[in-house]
């Protein structure tokens, strides 16, 4: 990277501190980040990245195994600051187990009983893998587990929405924020869980706010997903770019095929933010079971992550059957962008794009 331009240079020095080629990372997305995806987009000089909420430590070991095994090049992985416990309400999961039950298998009593894996168990996989970089999402690590992976040099990047988030992020010894724009798919990495549909902030807005209110490197993620987003983030004073959707469509995603083809159909009003699959606002798709749990009629969503166990069977049963329209389908609002081609193609393309465009 040879440019005089300002943001490219800024990039460049992002990618020198990282072990990068390009300034192009893979979302660290939970349930959609096969290893197959990470070494494509590593070998293309980007970075690849594993969202751990729902793997136990032999997984995130055996994730971390494979990723090396496929790549030299470097990879985050990412965990989710745990929720307090759930209120639980048995009479309102009663009813939407019956509401569930129209979409999907019968719901039994004890499926609100889903409960994440061990977050402390899940800390120390960490430690042992050992990749270049962790990132957190929903808050900040507890400021003992940050010591020990500035003890084993590894980079901590923390996920934030607002730029409050970003100035705690900072002031507890992170290395890197990533701006997330309401814009993204999936759930979004708000501190408080009660407060994200009332601070959705764009990541046109969001990032230069993050960009001025901080001394640390700024990742921007959030409806990113070609050459002119990507290449505008930097100008707003990004360092890299992290996109999620845009990577789902590559094979190397090995989504589920209907999901896939519903992406690259989507425009960015035909997605909705919603805590109808997990209990947390999350952008999907604008399915048919969207529309009628977010209808008037409908029992409200349980809390995180009861709504998830209770979504479970008819998620998977969609799945099997290949219909978008009860799937966890989650997209961002550049959705349409998304590709059905090789990740590393795509990620060429990118920063050709990029480059052309910041000359």
């Amino acid at each position: 990277m040879s440019d005089l331009h300002p943001a490219l240079a800024r990039a460049e020095a992002f990618c020198t501190r990282y072990g990068l080629r390009l300034p192009i990372l893979l979302a660290p997305m939970a349930g959609a980040c096969p290893p197959s995806l990470s070494i494509a987009v590593a070998e293309a000089g980007g970075l690849g990245a594993c969202g751990a909420l729902l793997m136990p430590p032999p997984a995130i070991l055996a994730w971390a195994a494979e990723m090396r095994a496929g790549s030299a090049g470097p990879f985050q992985l990412n965990l989710w600051i745990p929720d307090p416990a759930p209120v639980r309400d048995p009479d309102h999961e009663a009813r939407l187990r019956t509401f569930l039950g129209t979409f999907g298998p019968a719901v039994p009593p004890e499926a609100g009983d889903a409960t994440p894996p061990d977050f402390s168990a899940q800390c120390e996989a960490l430690l042992e893998a050992a990749p270049p970089i962790v990132s957190s999402v929903m808050g900040l690590y507890p400021p003992a587990f940050v010591e020990r992976l500035k003890a084993r040099g590894i980079a901590w990047w923390a996920n934030v929405s607002t730029v409050a988030e970003a100035l705690a992020a900072e002031a507890a010894g992170a290395d890197a924020v990533v701006a997330q724009g309401a814009e993204a798919g999936g759930h979004r990495g708000c501190f408080d869980a009660g407060r994200a549909e009332a601070e959705m902030v764009g990541t046109l807005a969001l990032v230069p706010a993050v960009v001025d209110a901080v001394r640390i490197p700024v990742v921007a993620t959030g409806g990113i997903a070609e050459a002119r987003g990507a290449a505008a983030a930097l100008l707003l004073g990004a360092s890299a770019v992290q996109i999620g959707t845009g990577f789902l469509r590559c094979p190397e995603a090995k989504l589920a095929p209907a999901w896939a083809a519903a992406l690259g159909r989507a425009r960015p009003e035909d997605t909705r933010v919603a805590r109808v699959f997990s209990g947390r606002a999350g952008r999907s798709l604008a399915t048919a079971y969207v529309a009628a749990a977010t209808a008037p009629e409908a029992p409200p969503p349980a809390p995180y992550p009861v709504q998830r166990g209770l979504t479970q069977a008819m998620r998977d049963a969609a799945t099997r059957a290949g219909d978008v329209e009860r799937m966890q389908a989650w997209a961002g609002q550049a959705a349409g962008f998304a590709r059905a081609e090789p990740a590393g193609e795509v990620v060429a393309d990118l920063w050709e794009g990029m480059r052309a465009l910041l000359r």
